[in-house]
């Protein structure tokens, strides 16, 4: 089969694998839709993020959908030819962390595309993923391939609501509008939330998240003022999502965050210095919200019902052997919120 590799930055290429042989355990699934993440995107611009670098060639992709091609001989449950969304996460199970369920903390995780473990955890932009049968979740017929591939990053926007609490009439602040701010706005509208905000540098990005639901969106580059008539009697968010990972956005929130607000860390952007003097002031409480566990089984839920429309983000589809194309499309923000890849 042919899958997508990463050797080094900008080095992206189709090369042939071998697929691995189904255990009893396991189920083989032909990889119909992957969608571009954004740590995906670091690996192919930086050679990956923070301290995480590609040591050795690693099959690129975490967000996919496909049709079941073969059954292990000790599952039950699912047939040939139904067609899931795969969670790329696959916990040991044994750890104290898993045991505590904790499994987004597992000591022994093994994540689809990941460089963060040695030997890499190899990916999904593939033509065949033979996976664990609990990773698998069965697709409702009105749900595309594409949006099934969505299941994954929405998983992720619903672990960062749950880390929030009970969001029922609260105002929401969501700073910094890529794929996972979108997304938050739909996981944070499903969870009760009654008006949300959302600011980002880029008026594209806005659009895409005033189309799931957004009330106001900001652009804090035209106006750096933009969040100020939200700052009075001590701020009006409840809560706080913070996604894009940067220094400036997160700080430049507080003033418009009420007295023991929430916050939640979703992005990732490396240290950052914060003023320690206002989230004691104002008694905040900083959470981060790191991947999911059994969020996913309830983002397929939420598509299959159609309680969760994440069909705006997508921007394009693009063949697999287009990869190059459609990277540099994804990496575009004024023309790309999610690209797409067909392995069909």
């Amino acid at each position: 089969m042919e899958a997508l590799i990463i050797h080094a930055p900008g080095d992206l290429r189709v090369e042939e694998v071998p697929t691995p042989g189904t255990l009893p355990h396991q189920l083989k699934v032909r990889v119909r839709c992957g969608g571009i993440c954004g740590s995906d995107l670091h690996y192919y611009q930086h050679g990956g993020f923070g301290t995480v670098r590609i040591q050795q060639p690693m099959i690129l992709g975490h967000e996919v959908s496909g049709v079941i091609e073969a059954v292990g001989s000790g599952v039950t449950g699912f047939t040939v030819g139904e067609r899931v969304a795969v969670s790329p996460s696959h916990p040991c199970g044994q750890c104290r962390y898993c045991q505590q369920g904790l499994q987004n903390h597992c000591l022994d995780m093994r994540y689809f595309g990941s460089a963060m473990r040695m030997p890499h955890v190899q990916g999904a932009f593939r033509q065949e993923l033979v996976v664990d049968a609990t990773q698998a979740h069965r697709l409702a017929a009105s749900v595309s391939d594409a949006v099934g591939a969505l299941a994954e990053p929405l998983s992720v926007a619903l672990h960062a609501v749950r880390r929030a609490g009970p969001l029922v009439g609260q105002n929401v602040l969501v700073t910094g509008c890529g794929p996972i701010g979108a997304l938050l706005v739909v996981a944070a509208r499903r969870a009760g939330a009654t008006h949300i905000t959302v600011t980002d540098v880029a008026n594209a990005p806005l659009r895409s998240a005033e189309k799931v639901g957004a009330d106001e969106a900001l652009n804090v580059a035209d106006d750096p003022a933009a969040l100020a008539r939200h700052e009075a009697d001590k701020g009006h968010f409840d809560v706080l999502f913070e996604a894009s990972g940067n220094e400036r956005a997160l700080a430049g929130a507080f003033a418009a965050l009420r007295p023991r607000g929430v916050i939640v860390q979703v992005g990732l952007g490396g240290n950052m210095t914060l003023p320690i003097n206002t989230i004691v002031a104002k008694e905040f409480d900083l959470r981060g919200a790191f991947r999911f566990h059994e969020e996913f089984a309830t983002a397929v839920t939420l598509l299959n019902k159609g309680l969760a429309d994440v069909k705006p983000l997508i921007s394009a589809t693009l063949p697999y052997r287009d990869a190059g194309r459609a990277f540099a499309l994804a990496a575009d923000r004024s023309q790309a919120m999610k690209v797409v890849l067909d392995f069909s």
